[in-house]
């Protein structure tokens, strides 16, 4: 059963590819560096500071990947009971996340929460629609251009087929994008030079499948985004499960949050593969040409 299932997914990220690959990638991206971190779902970086996110931590590095700010209790403050962060991002040392309980592959109590860039800690909370059809929060993205924060959806549905936007001055619902055709199993969102980036959990680490990352083209009204395959991660030490993304735009820089060694089922940590007895979170430094 479990070999029908990973031909079944092969071939559906078959079709998703050959229907995305009519355009040619952004950029040409060159594997510069490769930092362990702390953390296993998100990066973001600004001003010379990278921050990641754990399923429930939140770490600060410097310009050289020095640890120097670490927050391991990020839920006090909360009025629903909340245990799972995604990928996340920073504008103006305040940090963006996607809060949520997620469970066996759920997610409830969704939360749009503001964070301190220099204490790691809980400032504030946008009022999130819950009627909009988002069943989980995989990820965060903050457009300064558009004033807009974009979420996405990780459970494989008809909520993933959506990217959800807020108002980043007001934290008011502004409608959602639909995207053509739509990756599953969305892991991360950045925004950088006009376009929406999305990184895509829809390899198969058991068959040496590698994930890949999509290119988002909004449409002017942005109730539409045409998609695009941007980079197949086939250079990566192992495969496992990709997750979040940034760009330094100061640096001209890529950066991929990815983990190996554990297997994941249902979106959680399931025993580890042969060699590994945890699980390694690394961030993937690219030049971008």
């Amino acid at each position: 059963m479990r070999r029908i299932t990973a031909i079944l997914i092969s071939l559906m990220v078959l079709v998703l590819l050959w229907e995305c690959s009519a355009a040619d990638p952004a950029f040409r991206y060159e594997l510069a560096e490769v930092h362990p971190v702390a953390g296993r779902q998100g990066i973001c970086t600004e001003a010379g500071y990278y921050w990641v996110s754990g399923s429930g931590t939140l770490t600060k590095y410097d310009a050289d990947w020095n640890l120097v700010a670490e927050n391991t209790e990020p839920f006090d403050g909360y009025t629903f009971e909340v245990n799972h962060i995604g990928d996340i991002d920073v504008y103006r040392n305040e940090l963006y996340l996607g809060v949520e309980y997620f469970m066996d592959g759920e997610g409830k109590n969704i939360q749009i929460a503001v964070y301190d860039g220099d204490t790691l800690k809980l400032k504030r909370v946008f009022p999130f629609r819950s009627d909009t059809g988002q069943m989980e929060c995989s990820g965060i993205a903050v457009d300064p251009d558009s004033r807009t924060v974009y979420m996405t959806s990780w459970i494989d549905d008809e909520s993933s087929e959506y990217l959800y936007m807020y108002d980043l001055d007001t934290g008011d619902y502004m409608g959602r994008m639909k995207l053509n055709p739509s990756p599953k199993w969305l892991q991360g969102i950045a925004c950088h030079d006009g376009h929406l980036y999305l990184t895509s959990d829809d390899g198969d680490a058991d068959e040496l499948a590698p994930d890949h990352m999509y290119r988002v083209d909004p449409s002017q009204s942005r109730e539409t985004g045409t998609v695009q395959l941007e980079k197949t991660f086939d250079d990566v030490m192992m495969q496992g499960e990709i997750e979040g993304l940034t760009f330094d735009e100061e640096r001209g820089q890529f950066l991929l949050l990815y983990n190996r060694g554990a297997r994941i089922v249902a979106g959680m940590p399931a025993g580890f593969y042969e060699g590994y007895s945890e699980e390694i979170h690394e961030v993937y430094v690219y030049d971008i040409h």
